[in-house]
């Protein structure tokens, strides 16, 4: 499997739909253009803010197409996969496999029951089996939210396994996610509302929401981290979780897209 060396600032793009819930193919690019232009590292495409658990098989390929050609190899592209079953995500993954994506973005399987360990750690190596690709995990699922010591134990046993996307705002789990992981462990942040601190704690970048939202700024903090200007990064963290505190909600899509489209977006 290729080594791919992800990091930085990675923003979930959203998916642009029309009046009668078809996709806006044509308006993609326009949003990866305005991301590359705001020095982002990378996009994921399919993920929760782009409604990716919506998307119907060939609206789901389609899309990774469209959103890789845009990208035209300035910066790397992640295919989001959110499926209830492994049939289905390994399906999904080889519809894309010869697609150029640098890596998948996977959930655990879920519904309303929970598998146990050893059938998690099964989902995940069945999916690199039978795709081939490097695969993050989506650690996000309210009722099958991975603990650190099972997302380490993928990790190790499943070589395709290169990484973990961690949600939810409990930084105390994001801490022992980065104490507990190898150093080779790809582990990005989405607690959006603390962005800064999961990079001060080592974060290898961010996937999350607050990027699409705000780029340009969001760059700017990953910058000012690395460059260890902590005075800056911190006046940067304190606008963006204002941003941050007035666009979290049950409908995120829709709140991120509102914060894009005076930007000149045209998210749908």
């Amino acid at each position: 499997m290729t080594t791919i060396n992800l990091c930085g600032v990675i923003p979930p793009v959203t998916t642009p739909f029309d009046a009668h819930g078809e996709i806006e193919y044509t308006s993609v690019k326009a949003q990866v253009d305005w991301l590359v232009d705001c020095g982002v590292s990378g996009i994921a495409v399919g993920g929760s803010t782009g409604e990716g658990h919506t998307l119907e098989a060939d609206e789901f390929r389609t899309l990774i197409k469209v959103a890789f050609e845009a990208a035209d190899g300035r910066i790397d592209v992640i295919a989001g996969i959110i499926t209830d079953s492994t049939r289905e995500s390994v399906r999904r993954g080889q519809m894309i496999q010869d697609s150029g994506v640098a890596a998948l973005q996977v959930t655990p399987v879920h519904y309303v029951f929970k598998p146990g360990d050893d059938d998690t750690v099964e989902h995940f190596r069945t999916l690199s089996s039978e795709t081939g690709m490097p695969i993050i995990i989506y650690n996000v699922i309210p009722w099958n939210y991975l603990s650190p010591e099972l997302l380490c134990r993928v990790m190790r046993e499943v070589p395709g396994v290169i990484g973990v996307k961690q949600s939810a705002g409990d930084m105390k789990l994001f801490a022992d996610l980065m104490i507990s992981a190898d150093p080779d462990d790809l582990i990005f942040s989405a607690v959006d509302g603390l962005l800064y601190a999961s990079y001060c704690l080592g974060a290898r970048g961010s996937i999350a929401a607050i990027l699409s939202a705000a780029p340009r700024p969001s760059v700017q903090l990953w910058n000012a981290v690395k460059a260890g200007d902590h005075a800056t990064a911190l006046d940067l963290h304190e606008k963006l979780l204002a941003l941050w505190n007035a666009i979290v909600g049950d409908n995120l899509p829709a709140t991120t897209k509102y914060s894009q489209i005076p930007q000149g977006i045209p998210a749908g």
